[in-house]
């Protein structure tokens, strides 16, 4: 992504936040200690001016009683739609390179996400744990992709796939020599909702 892009998708969840946050009626310092963030980063956030994580935009979406999909952009009212490739935002980038991207979403309290995951070897993702009841569905396309879930390790190769509660700590990694390429649903109810 380059600096414009990524000035682009913080510029849009900053004006996102702030808009949820006040249709909620939430004070800076009320979000945050819903959100259990600092009240720096949610100004920093709100200005355009922080890179959030996956994890930190997910707290913020929880504490707002909405999806993280509502938080980037990527969800619309109930019908049918169609989401140009130039228009998925890319919310992690490993640090040789690998993407997950954000494909689709739906609106409101009850999250459902539709993520794409290109990890190259060495790369590592790791998560705190989501909020309560949190279901994660994965399905390897290709490569060998190690899920550690609350410090248990499951490896998945290609066509494996597997269902796991995500409301405990839990990491990706690519310890192979290869690409592993995934998809994931995220299946969250907010909290707040």
């Amino acid at each position: 992504m380059t600096i414009k892009e990524s000035d682009i998708v913080n510029q849009a969840i900053a004006s996102r936040v702030h808009s949820f946050r006040k249709d909620n009626r939430l004070s800076l310092d009320e979000l945050a200690k819903r959100a259990d963030i600092s009240k720096g980063m949610v100004v920093q956030i709100e200005k355009g001016r922080a890179n959030p994580s996956i994890g930190l935009l997910c707290k913020l979406a929880n504490a707002l009683g909405v999806s993280l999909a509502d938080i980037v952009a990527v969800s619309d009212e109930p019908k049918v739609i169609i989401r140009h490739q130039h228009d998925i935002p890319t919310l992690w980038h490993g640090d040789k390179g690998g993407t997950a991207r954000l494909l689709a979403g739906t609106k409101g309290s009850v999250m459902i996400e539709l993520w794409r995951w290109i990890m190259l070897p060495g790369e590592i993702f790791t998560s705190d744990a989501h909020s309560k009841n949190t279901m994660e569905l994965i399905h390897v396309e290709e490569g060998s992709l190690a899920v550690e879930v609350n410090n248990e390790t499951f490896t998945l190769n290609a066509n494996d796939a597997m269902t796991a509660q995500m409301d405990v700590p839990h990491s990706y990694s690519n310890t192979s020599d290869s690409a592993v390429t995934f998809t994931m649903t995220v299946y969250e109810k907010s909290s707040q909702g």
